[in-house]
């Protein structure tokens, strides 16, 4: 397996990989569909900051990040997505994938990482939890999917 920065040629795998969760899970609370045009157009905005896990010559998982929120007061604070293909899970793709995600954001001067996952994705919870993110709170109800209320635990991991 190899880790690198994404390239737009990547977006058609990566939505295929992110539409079925968005579809039916409630690991992420976004219910839009992710497009191939605008995955091209994040991937070339975020630069290293949006990087694949390939295996056998197919991506098999992303990770990326964002500033946490706007304005120049927090442009030392990132949040980060990932996800990985089903069959990937187990195999040291997540570890790869934020260790890479992490040193890009080292080069930038970032300081703090966070993520904010579902309280329905407890395997999320564990693998940040392994890698070094403390919990650091859990915001009842904040979230909505599937016509149900849910929350989102948010952790941290000081660069």
């Amino acid at each position: 397996m190899i880790v690198r920065p994404a390239t737009a040629a990547d977006a058609g795998a990566i939505a295929a990989i992110w539409n079925p969760v968005i579809r039916d899970a409630a690991v992420t609370f976004t219910t839009a569909e992710k497009t191939e045009a605008g995955l091209a157009a994040d991937i070339a905005a975020r630069g290293p900051l949006f990087q694949v896990a390939e295996a056998g010559g197919r991506v098999a998982g992303f990770a990326t990040a964002f500033q946490f929120r706007g304005g120049p007061g927090y442009a030392h604070t990132y949040e980060h997505s990932i996800m990985l293909d089903p069959a990937a899970q187990g195999q040291g793709a997540g570890r790869a994938l934020i260790a890479a995600l992490e040193d890009a954001l080292r080069d930038r001067g970032v300081h703090s990482l966070w993520a904010g996952i579902s309280a329905e994705n407890p395997d999320g919870v564990a693998f940040h939890a392994r890698i070094g993110f403390a919990h650091i709170a859990r915001l009842p109800e904040v979230g909505r999917k599937f016509d149900r209320w849910i929350d989102l635990v948010l952790m941290q991991k000081i660069l």
